[in-house]
């Protein structure tokens, strides 16, 4: 199978089920987002050793091509589609609680900074909040679009706190914000 098909050439591509629509049509948009995240976190997996976060972050993309999945059909009775985990928003909830029992109460803004992976940790988050905002715009109707924005919402926070975990790890403290610090 070649990877190119030439379909796409005059600036249209076609949604699970066949329907053709603009390349920029915000549907794809949101789950081009969904996938630029998951670029995304193959690069943090590639800067951490620790094999938990890992293993964590593996089971995240493979959720995100779910979701990307869900986003990309006509319809979510498309017989392709996956099943979407309808525990994982609990799953991630659990994994922020876990992860935040080791962490010094935050007493300011913090700056997404401190380390590569702490930043790409950041990347990932506001790259999520992205994808959250495209996939509300898109209002893709779906039995699961609830769950969908629910887990993308808890998503970035799971990124949000991972970075100050990572940092915990690496024995870095949080960077705060310092207003005006610039002048």
């Amino acid at each position: 199978m070649k990877i190119y098909t030439k379909t796409g050439d005059k600036g249209e591509t076609s949604l699970l089920g066949g329907k053709r629509v603009s390349k920029d049509d915000i549907r794809i948009e949101a789950y081009g987002t969904v996938d630029e995240l998951n670029a995304h976190i193959g690069l943090l997996i590639s800067f951490t050793n620790n094999e938990q976060i890992k293993d964590q972050l593996l089971k995240i993309q493979s959720l995100l091509f779910t979701i990307g999945s869900y986003l990309a059909a006509e319809s979510d009775k498309h017989p392709s589609l996956p099943v979407l985990d309808q525990n994982f928003a609990i799953d991630l909830e659990a994994a922020i609680d876990l992860m935040d029992k080791s962490l010094n109460p935050m007493k300011s803004f913090i700056l997404p900074s401190g380390s590569t992976s702490i930043s790409q940790a950041h990347v990932c988050r506001t790259v999520c909040r992205r994808a959250e905002r495209r996939i509300i715009a898109a209002e893709i109707n779906s039995s699961n679009s609830t769950l969908i924005i629910q887990i993308i919402n808890r998503l970035s926070d799971y990124f949000f706190v991972l970075a100050r975990y990572i940092g915990h790890l690496q024995k870095l403290d949080d960077i705060p914000w310092v207003p005006n610090r610039n002048s």
